[in-house]
């Protein structure tokens, strides 16, 4: 039993400190219930509010893709430099370490190959699974202008509802078919659908001209998505530019696990991201780390 007699009077209680109330640190989340802040500040660092993530889903339509062959011998080595990581939950449980505390976000779309129509996609993964595997985040694939373009909407509103229900939050990930036109008329159309119905955040392409105002325009914070491969430079240059224009992040795959060095590429977007160096600097970066490994 507690010993009441011994209970001494209270006297802290700092009367002339107003009561404290932090927003939240990221675009348009200061609403959201604390789950899902909390979880979204594993895939942002609070500190820069941005995030580098490392994508590696690609396998989930295209199957054992160039340098994701073996994901226990090339990518588990860069899981320190990522804030986040973009993956499937089979290869999250049968290749990551439990011992990640990092933001998973898990890619909770799928369905046909890249042998079929990629747009017809459905809903892949039960956010009571998601639960269970403790991730940050379910992203789904948002065809607008696909053919299949309402049933991919719906996919996303679906887990919007579900993530709501279980305080996961939803990324919606704009995909841009061969034929449709990548300007920023049509990014600003395809990020806004996504955030105006429910997704927390989006993932969308980075654009030379009128990049800023897809980001300006999107109410959620917007991650640029990496895209095909490029040289280092390039790659840097253009992680610099959209976090200059409003991105609140990258979202790299091919860039980095397809480099001649990962884990100096994935270091030199961490430059970039959190500490805003210039490109040159960064590449500069790049280069002593992959001279040191040789």
């Amino acid at each position: 039993m507690p010993d009441v007699d011994s209970t001494k009077e209270s006297k802290e209680y700092c009367l002339d400190i107003p009561a404290r109330n932090t927003p939240f640190f990221l675009k348009g989340s200061n609403s959201l219930d604390w789950g899902m802040q909390n979880r979204l500040a594993r895939v942002f660092n609070p500190a820069s509010g941005k995030t580098v993530m490392l994508a590696i889903d690609h396998g989930y339509f295209q199957g054992p893709t160039s340098g994701l062959e073996r994901i226990d011998v090339r990518i588990v080595p860069l899981l320190p430099f990522a804030d986040a990581l973009m993956l499937t939950r089979g290869i999250l449980r049968t290749t990551i370490p439990a011992s990640f505390g990092k933001g998973i976000v898990i890619r909770a779309s799928g369905g046909p190959s890249i042998l079929k129509e990629l747009s017809n996609e459905q809903i892949a993964v039960d956010p009571e699974d998601a639960v269970r595997l403790n991730v940050a985040a379910m992203a789904v694939q948002v065809f607008i202008g696909g053919e299949f373009e309402t049933q991919s909407v719906h996919n996303m509103t679906r887990l919007v509802d579900l993530g709501n229900r279980y305080g996961i939050p939803v990324l919606g990930v704009t995909a841009v078919g061969k034929d449709m036109t990548r300007d920023a008329r049509y990014f600003r159309l395809a990020c806004r659908i996504c955030a105006e119905l429910g997704a927390h955040f989006v993932k969308t392409y980075y654009i030379e001209e009128g990049f800023e105002t897809v980001t300006a325009s999107c109410p959620v914070p917007i991650v640029m998505a990496g895209g095909k491969k490029l040289p280092e430079i390039e790659a840097l240059e253009m992680a610099y530019k959209a976090i200059q224009e409003g991105a609140a992040g990258v979202d790299m795959g091919r860039n980095i696990f397809q480099s001649d060095a990962p884990a100096a590429m994935i270091q030199a977007v961490r430059k970039v991201v959190h500490e805003r160096f210039k490109p040159k600097e960064a590449f500069e970066f790049y280069q002593s780390l992959k001279s040191d490994k040789k």
